[in-house]
């Protein structure tokens, strides 16, 4: 079911995405005047295609290899390798026959509409979702064998400023920008003493690595709701109640008391917490130290269930800041994010370019691509969403990217060909092409060999 789900996803990512960029070619070719011969999302390799329709003068069609797709432009050297032109005088129709700065701006198309989905889609999140911020004022929960453990933080610190600026929020501290810097330190408060924690340069690396962040606001064991008849009720806990210890194991996040409790299904354990009375009412602080200092102890041994389970759920006890936007706002902070994340995805590449982040284990390629669709799908819409807005902006990059076959490659082409004044000779370019086909062809099979030997 798991590779059905990541499948799913996968396909319906790229499908967005693919078409998308291909109508960016395909709208600015047809405004121009171009004829445009074959319209395809995923390629139709030896003719292999799952629908095809005639409309007008374009073949529509979805071809049986997903990964990718394309727009076949008349009197164009592209993926096709298309050599009926060759020899010919060209046509009023074709791509060769049109002004250098039209075809650029063809060219470009595909790259400028994925920025354009991005901003749409972070604007359309903004307008919906609005903006929530979590205050550095949440310590830090840091989970054992993290990078984070590894570079010295301990669960209960508090951010304090990231390379020397002072940060507020969380969203500050585990920014992409931020991870992009060449440099990262933080700054931390600890027991009332601030103290400076520098990160590895290959922080990215090493997240990957571990397939998990590592770090979180911290998230104590406060009781907001206790179910009538269950274990924890007739233990006689709480709502309101802090939870200390489970068999003498101290806790200080919820999800340690996940752990120790679903660990022994229908084994008494021994519960410890604190109470100082009922919580607040809506959504007021709750002061957890308080509660910690001056609260009752008390101490009961409880049966979880055989779902490993005793009736309790978490108080969010979270400083969080959440705020409706107006279109405006929405639009601005939309763009803001589009940029920010664009900045960001060009920094990551330069620090796998300089050698600070592992290339083998900070790229990916389908299969990769395949589980974080998935894994972003299973968290909900929005997660999808923001996923699906950073692969987008990803594709553009590696799209402009002045490799032969690529739509950056043959930008640089036609650019040159606008400085000289005159066509390369068709042969150059069919020879460039072919070579570009054949490197990534070869990254390719290295990015599936690469997914695979690190998953």
């Amino acid at each position: 079911m798991d590779f059905l789900s990541t499948t799913f996803y996968f396909i319906i990512a790229i499908f967005i995405l693919v078409t998308v960029h291909e109508f960016g070619h395909f709208m600015f070719a047809k405004l121009f005047g171009m004829r445009v011969d074959k319209f395809y999302i995923g390629f139709d390799f030896y003719n292999l295609r799952l629908w095809k329709k005639q409309i007008g003068e374009t073949e529509y069609g979805i071809g049986v290899f997903p990964l990718g797709g394309y727009v076949k432009i008349a009197g164009m050297v592209d993926e096709s390798l298309d050599t009926d032109f060759k020899g010919k005088p060209a046509e009023p129709w074709e791509f060769r026959a049109k002004p250098v700065w039209q075809r650029l701006i063809v060219l470009a198309g595909g790259v400028f509409m994925n920025m354009v989905l991005a901003a749409l889609i972070f604007i359309g999140m903004a307008g919906v979702l609005g903006e929530s911020r979590t205050s550095t004022m949440n310590p830090a929960y840091v989970e054992e064998g993290s990078v984070y453990d590894a570079m010295g933080m301990q669960t209960g610190d508090r951010f304090v400023a990231v390379n020397g600026q002072p940060v507020s929020w969380w969203e500050e501290v585990l920014s992409p920008e931020t991870f992009a810097s060449s440099k990262l330190a933080y700054s931390v408060q600890r027991d009332g003493e601030r103290l400076t924690i520098s990160a590895p340069e290959d922080i990215l690396t090493r997240i990957n690595e571990s397939k998990a962040l590592g770090i979180r606001p911290l998230m104590p064991p406060v009781i907001g709701q206790v179910l009538e008849g269950l274990p924890a009720d007739e233990a006689g806990i709480r709502q309101g109640a802090l939870i200390t210890s489970i068999n003498q194991t101290a806790v200080e996040d919820w999800s340690d008391v996940v752990e120790l409790i679903s660990a022994n299904p229908g084994t008494p354990v021994t519960v410890s917490w604190n109470y100082l009375g009922p919580l607040p009412e809506g959504q007021a602080p709750v002061n957890v130290d308080r509660i910690r200092e001056f609260g009752e102890e008390f101490r009961a041994e409880i049966t979880p269930s055989e779902m490993g389970r005793i009736g309790i759920a978490l108080k969010q006890t979270l400083v969080i800041d959440h705020r409706k936007l107006n279109p405006a706002e929405a639009v601005t902070h939309g763009l803001e994010q589009t940029w920010n994340m664009t900045a960001t995805t060009v920094m990551g590449f330069g620090k796998i370019l300089s050698g600070q982040e592992d290339f083998r284990k900070s790229m990916g390629g389908p299969i990769k691509i395949a589980r974080i669709a998935n894994q972003s799908a299973e968290q909900g819409l929005s997660s999808f969403l923001y996923f699906l807005a950073l692969l987008s902006i990803s594709l553009a990059f590696i799209n402009i990217l002045p490799i032969p076959a690529l739509d950056g490659g043959q930008f640089v082409m036609n650019a040159v060909e606008g400085i000289m004044g005159r066509e390369i000779p068709f042969e150059i370019k069919m020879r460039i092409q072919q070579v570009g086909m054949a490197l990534l062809l070869t990254l390719f099979l290295f990015f599936i060999i690469n997914d695979i030997l690190h998953p």
